[in-house]
């Protein structure tokens, strides 16, 4: 399957970075941490069979742009929210389904909340919502979190720590969060270290909005008994029973018409296991 490629204009100059291909009812594909849009390539090939699959680079990662952190709104996941939005209606689709890996996960979970008349289904592979993900880091056990502590620090220190040993950093990821190291051949893996070196900046400032304002926005919904109002299905490792936690309890308050799915692969799941991944999200365009 083809992809041809778009640079999509979304907001205040921003231009995101685009893969698209495929015809029927839209899905877009938002990726995960250390990554690109190309870890969708598996699934996202398999789901243009018959839906027109739409894979953006997030903003500040890959080919995207990377404007600079002016204030906490530039990276929250409301702002980069809206980005998906304008990818869409940019593309001629004012409703579509949704799936997001860790970062692209909190990025849809925050778009479904924010614009539900737009999303009609959305999936999570491997997060919790912000909010309770902080709220389960907890004593030893956090310390398979350290990334997101450093990086939530102010600016300049995590990023001039990262850049001395970028290729160390971000590979110590995809190799602890993988069971199958041939999952992500040589040259995939070259270019997620390549782009994210590109976007440290960029990287850092997407944390660093997850542990300030995405909480915020998390709390107000949470508050105001706001829930996605979609079908939600979640696939996930078992973090609950390392953690203490009941990973689908969470989800469901969040996600009233929830299907939630333990897996056993790594957390790179869409390049891991891509056949479950594009099985599961074709299941959930069904209901």
């Amino acid at each position: 399957m083809k992809f041809d490629y778009v640079r999509v204009p979304v907001a205040d100059g921003v231009e995101l970075n685009t893969a698209v291909a495929g015809s029927g009812s839209p899905i877009v594909l938002l990726h995960g941490f250390p990554q690109t849009h190309l870890m969708w390539r598996h699934v996202a090939a398999e789901l243009a069979v018959e839906h027109t699959v739409i894979c953006p680079d997030l903003r500040g990662y890959g080919a995207s742009d990377k404007p600079a952190e002016d204030g906490p709104d530039t990276y929250s996941k409301r702002t980069m929210g809206a980005d998906v939005v304008a990818v869409a209606k940019a593309l001629g689709h004012d409703r579509f389904a949704l799936a997001g890996h860790d970062r692209g996960a909190l990025v849809a979970i925050r778009t479904g909340l924010d614009h539900p008349e737009h999303v009609t289904h959305l999936a999570s592979l491997d997060v919790l919502p912000t909010l309770d993900m902080w709220n389960v880091m907890h004593g030893v056990s956090a310390q398979v979190g350290f990334h997101l502590y450093l990086m939530a620090q102010p600016p300049g220190l995590p990023e001039k720590m990262i850049a001395g040993a970028s290729d160390d950093f971000f590979g110590h990821f995809l190799d602890l969060w993988t069971n199958d190291p041939q999952a992500i051949p040589a040259d995939v893996r070259r270019a997620y270290l390549d782009a994210a070196r590109a976007a440290i900046g960029s990287i850092v400032a997407d944390y660093r909005a997850s542990a300030g304002i995405d909480i915020e926005h998390d709390q107000a919904d949470r508050d105001a008994g706001r829930t996605l109002t979609m079908p939600v299905t979640v696939l996930q490792q078992d973090w609950g029973s390392m953690l203490g936690f009941d990973a689908a309890g969470l989800w469901k308050a969040w996600a009233p018409d929830l299907h939630h799915v333990p897996v056993t692969c790594g957390h790179f799941m869409a390049e891991e296991a891509p056949g479950l991944v594009a099985r599961e999200i074709r299941a959930l365009l069904t209901r």
